[in-house]
This record gives structure tokens, sequence and C-alpha cells, in this order.
């Protein structure tokens, strides 16, 4: 899906003109640059050396200000700034949404619906949504006989196949869900004017979200209209037999069997729930939030996972401890592991926001700074989970630190809508892969010019 994309950018991979620096070097060199320079400098460190640029941005320069955006480097700014999503606004959203609640910022439309969407995804469900993603870890790895490209066939796929079965997108090869959540999260995250693109490639990712998007709207539109005959089908039905339904549950009640449950998934949760026109939640409404749950769905779960694996093959004590955890009954030791891990090789490394208002940051402290209307903000969120004023000894590997103070699912009103179900898949998912004799990677995962994994090989003792 993005063999284009490949050709027009330097990967991940690629051998880069490293910088060996010294903890407050990089100020150096940033100061001495022309102003049109700066950010360059600042995009290469994110990019390739993240975790000591940002130490030396939280012991020199907390809050940097360069001509292309503000970076925000300690935890206490980070939330600052999150917390105030009138002033810090997810405008860069809205040209890449189509009136999805995430575009808005802290009013009625963005309350209402995530709270809605908040109920349908019902936390009771968790324990079962670990089951699905469990079974299907388990039906994939034992079809690839040892050997696996992991991203394609793995990361994504098990994600995509609980979009279908208990998010409800049925009807669609998953093929077709991934390729639609790829686009829109590579154009809508990382297709910003403060990412490393040239002019041709912004063009390009925004034409693939716009084809992709077509496809998806067209897709929604029909799975709506088969899902609502299909309850309006069922409720007539229920009419019709609801004596009967009736005393068929009253008999099974008194001789102990369970009744019968019906398929039941979030799209038909939200089909056969009924709403006042007040509440302005009708059927429409339902099918944006439908395309809002694939989409947050599928790759950042392909990343985290990807990446949580890499992490401990790279690290062969912690694969040990982990592979340890893992056969427990109880997953939280395994879970914890796998949060740590992404502390150091997070999904994002920072939350974009664009200052809608004339704002000052840390007033009263000697980083204290103010920042113009209209100016790019990143809140530099993995530099907010090594801060040594939140984090005892943050340089080192501790499983198990206070989850508050993380940022894996975002934070403030922005965090992560489907972010439970998140916390019980991405841990399961790696959970499964770990358990893997013989485990091996053959190679570093395959970024193909982007920001978001493409391949990962890996095998192990089948």
């Amino acid at each position: 899906m993005s063999d284009r994309l490949a050709t027009l950018n330097v990967t991940k991979n690629d051998e880069i003109s490293r910088i060996v620096t010294s903890d407050d070097s990089y100020l150096a060199q940033l100061d001495a640059a022309d102003d049109d320079e700066k950010f360059t400098l600042v995009r290469q460190w994110i990019d390739h050396e993240p975790l000591a640029f940002f130490q030396a941005l939280r012991d020199h320069r907390p809050i940097l200000v360069t001509p292309k955006a503000t970076l925000v480097a300690r935890l206490d700014d980070c939330v600052e700034v999150l917390n105030q999503p009138k002033v810090f606004t997810v405008a860069l959203y809205e040209p890449k949404m189509d009136n999805y609640l995430m575009s808005h910022d802290d009013d009625a439309f963005h309350t209402r619906e995530k709270s809605i969407m908040q109920g349908f995804l019902n936390r009771n469900d968790l324990p079962r949504v670990r089951t699905m993603v469990r079974e299907t870890c388990i039906d994939l790895l034992s079809q690839a006989a040892g050997n696996m490209e992991l991203v394609g066939s793995y990361c994504r796929m098990v994600p995509a196949t609980l979009v279908q079965n208990y998010f409800g997108l049925t009807g669609v090869e998953r093929e077709d869900l991934i390729e639609w959540s790829y686009w829109n999260q590579a154009d809508t995250f990382y297709n910003q004017p403060f990412d490393n693109h040239t002019e041709d490639q912004r063009n390009y990712i925004r034409e693939q979200h716009e084809r992709t998007g077509t496809a998806l709207a067209k897709y929604i539109t029909e799975l709506m209209v088969r899902r609502v005959l299909a309850v309006k089908s069922e409720q007539a039905t229920n009419i019709i037999f609801a004596l009967w339904y009736g005393l068929r549950k009253l008999v099974r009640h008194l001789m102990g069997e369970k009744p019968e449950v019906l398929n039941d998934d979030i799209v038909t949760r939200m089909i056969r729930s009924h709403f006042a026109d007040t509440v302005e939640f009708d059927l429409q409404r339902v099918g944006v939030n439908a395309g809002g749950l694939l989409i947050g769905a599928i790759e950042t779960t392909s990343q985290a996972v990807a990446q949580s694996v890499q992490y401990m093959l790279d690290h062969p004590e912690w694969l040990a401890k982990a592979k340890s955890m893992a056969t427990q009954t109880d997953t939280t030791a395994f879970d914890d592991i796998v949060w740590e891990t992404l502390r150091f090789v997070p999904i994002s490394l920072y939350l974009f926001r664009q200052a809608a208002t004339e704002a000052v940051i840390a007033r009263g402290t000697d980083r204290e700074t103010t920042i113009p209307a209209g100016a790019y903000v990143l809140a530099v969120t993995q530099s907010a989970m090594f801060d040594e004023r939140a984090f005892d000894d943050p340089e080192t590997f501790k499983p198990g630190r206070n989850w508050y103070h993380q940022f894996h699912f975002g934070y403030g009103e922005h965090q992560c809508l489907g972010r439970y179900v998140g916390a019980e898949m991405i841990p399961e998912m790696v959970r499964q892969v770990i358990l893997l004799d013989g485990l091996q990677a053959e190679g570093r995962i395959d970024y193909e010019g982007g920001h978001l994994p493409q391949k990962y090989q890996v095998a192990w003792s089948d």
C-alpha cells in the first residue's frame, strides 16, 4: 500500500549522518543554525535520536521555540497544554476528518458523541474482547508454520478481525479495512506541516486518503442499509413472537439453561438503540462513528505490537522475563512489561495542537513562554514519560510504573475512545508472539519511508 511513498522518502532503516552530541550541544547547534534550518535539525533529532535530544530539552530548554513549532518537553507542561482544548486545539484534524468527534474541542458535539460511544463500548465486554483477540492470534500464528511477516499478517490482521467481529464492520475484506485505516492515519497524523515530507509526498498521501475515504463512505452506507434491515426484521419477529419468546426464556430459566444470545456487536448495538431527536444521534451519526471505530483500531495497534515485540527481541533479558510472565493466568505482570516497552518505543513521540489564541505556558516559572495565536505546539509525550520530576530513575526499564503519568492512549479530552479495548488487545497480541518457542527476527522493522511499520519478518520453532 505504500510502494509509491517508499520511493518518495528516506526510510527509518536507511543510514543517516548522525550528529554525535553531548547533552547540551543539541542546543548549541540549534542556536547557531539559520532560522530556516532549525526545525530541520529538530526533526532529524526527533526521528533518529529522540531520547538524548529530549533529555537535553528537559535539562536546558524545556520549552523550545522554533520557527515551525514549539516543543514542550516536561510532563507538567504537556499536561497544561493538553488540559486546555479550547486554547490548544485539534484544528489540524478538521480538514482530515468528516465531522468526527475527534475534530471538535470541548463542545456539545464532542461531549455528546464521545459519551454515547463510551456507553456502547461497554467495559464489561473486556474479558470477551481479550478472549476474541487471543483466539484470533492463536489461529493466525498456528497457520504460519514457524515463519511470518508480522505486520501485514498479524499486527494488522488481528485488530481488523476484531473490527469485524466485535465492532461489527462485516461484509468486507479485512484487507480493505486495513487499507482504509492506513491512509486515514497516514494523512491525519503524519502528514502535517511539521512532518518531513515534500509537497509531492503530501499530495500523494492526501490523494490516497481521499480515494480510500470515498470507498469507506460507500461501504458504511451499504453497511447501514444492511444492518438496519436486519434489525428491523429482528424487531418485527420479536413483536410477533413476544409471548412465545417470553415463555421460552422462562422455561429455560426454570431449567437452569442460559437463554440464546443474539448477535451483539457495536454497530448493531447502535442501530438497536433509540435516541430522542434532540440527542442528535441519528443513523448518519451511527455511520460516522462506525467508521471512526475502524480508523482508530488497526494502525495504532499494529505499530504498538510490532515495536514492543522488536524491543523485547533487542533485550533478551526482558524477553525471558516476559515469556515467563506470559504463562501466568493473571496477565497483569506481563501487560506491565508491554507498557514499559512502549514508554521506550511509543507509537507517537508527541501530540500536536494549534493555539487558538495567544497563550502562556508555565506562567510564573523561569521557563514561562508566550505562544502566539495560530502557532503549532508539540506536547512531547515521550519526553514527559522520562521526566525525572514524575518518574523514579526514568532511564531504567521498570514495569509497573504509574499508569496515570503515561500517554500511551493520549491525554485529556482527546484521550483514545477505545483505550480500554486497546489495553486488552495490544498486550494479548504481544503475549501470543512472545510465547512462541525460538522466536527471532529476520531483520529490523521496515517502515518503507513512513512512520508506520510495514514489514517485520520473524521466525520460530514450529
